[in-house]
């Protein structure tokens, strides 16, 4: 199964646009209009993420609410509830609960839970349909040998013992 680390948007994204949580909201939306960012990951002073604003959450929680950006900061309107990714993790999982979940961004951290990276939903369409397939058709492939392996067995030495006799009857 394909990890996140294994995939080249990983290997070659920009660094992760982060904020402390205290900063101003209109200092995000200017940094992420610069650079054409969709999201950014709120951290802690230990690089930590503790939440995740989106061009969403600047519409749905700011905007909408009538809120300021110039004195709003961003643990005002961040996404508490992060789902957080590893680079171990499979690629195959986070394409189906990104899915399920309707979410869009995965902050990636390593052993000690500091942030280095973060996968969009964009990344995971690049996770082509041809290695999903391929991953599907091994995954159901070993839960047959796995269920019937006694049988595969069982018919080998059958086929096995037949071949033998065609091959002594025609000596």
């Amino acid at each position: 199964m394909t990890k996140i680390k294994d995939r080249p948007e990983f290997r070659s994204k920009s660094p992760v646009m982060t904020f402390s949580p205290d900063a101003m909201v209109s200092t995000a939306v200017r940094a992420m209009s610069e650079k054409n960012y969709g999201a950014a990951v709120i951290v802690d002073s230990a690089k930590k993420p503790i939440g995740i604003v989106t061009e969403r959450d600047f519409m749905r929680r700011l905007l909408d609410k009538g809120l300021d950006p110039a004195v709003t900061p961003l643990s005002a309107i961040m996404t508490k509830d992060l789902k957080i990714g590893r680079a171990e993790d499979t690629m195959a999982e986070w394409v189906r609960q990104m899915s399920n979940e309707r979410f869009r961004h995965v902050p990636i951290v390593d052993e000690t839970g500091v942030l280095i990276n973060i996968m969009s939903q964009g990344d995971f369409v690049s996770y082509s349909w041809p290695e999903m397939f391929t991953q599907m058709k091994d995954q159901a492939v070993q839960s047959i040998v796995s269920k019937y392996q006694a049988l595969i067995i069982v018919g080998g030495i059958l086929l096995y013992s037949l071949i033998l006799v065609v091959v002594m009857r025609g000596q």
